[in-house]
């Protein structure tokens, strides 16, 4: 029989995994091929700044965890880990995915964004997604030309009338 502390200690990670799965709107899984400290310390770094959290769990109590949310990510649970938990949706993906360029080390494996099980290729597509400021931008340039054509358009017109 197992020590009742450590099913208790053990249950207490568990319950943070998934208070942590339940409040991120991305969770992604990324496989840990042999990361230096350094290199982890730096990772951490560049999530905290877009606000979001890289952790390392023992992957069965991740696997428990996900268990009691429904959730099915058994078959990528294998393997040195790092787990990354975002309060945004794209910027976690996004900084993980550029980490990964210059770190081969470094895999995304699989993720749940929005609640939904998200495949690597799909993963891949979010990470292109420009930031919020610049789709904003792409935004308000897009209005700026409508309105910019809109004055041509009253200009020639009002020309047009004056002869």
């Amino acid at each position: 029989m197992a020590n009742p502390k450590i099913l208790e200690q053990k249950q207490k990670i568990i319950d943070e995994i998934t208070e942590n799965v339940k409040n991120s709107e991305s969770f992604i899984l990324l496989e840990n091929n042999g990361l230096t400290v350094a290199e982890t310390m730096e990772l951490r770094r560049k999530l905290k700044e877009s606000n979001s959290e890289l952790k390392i769990y023992k992957n069965t109590l991740v696997a428990r965890s996900l268990k009691t949310l429904n959730i099915d990510l058994e078959k990528d649970l294998n393997g040195p880990k790092v787990f990354v938990f975002g309060k945004d949706m794209i910027e976690p993906i996004k900084v993980a995915s550029d980490f990964i360029k210059t770190h081969p080390n470094l895999e995304m494996k699989v993720g749940i964004v929005d609640g939904k099980i998200t495949e690597i290729d799909e993963l891949k597509k979010l990470a292109t997604i420009p930031s919020r400021e610049g789709l904003l931008t792409m935004f308000a340039s897009g209005l700026m030309g409508i309105v910019r054509d809109f004055a041509i358009c009253l200009d020639l017109h009002s020309k047009n009338l004056e002869k």
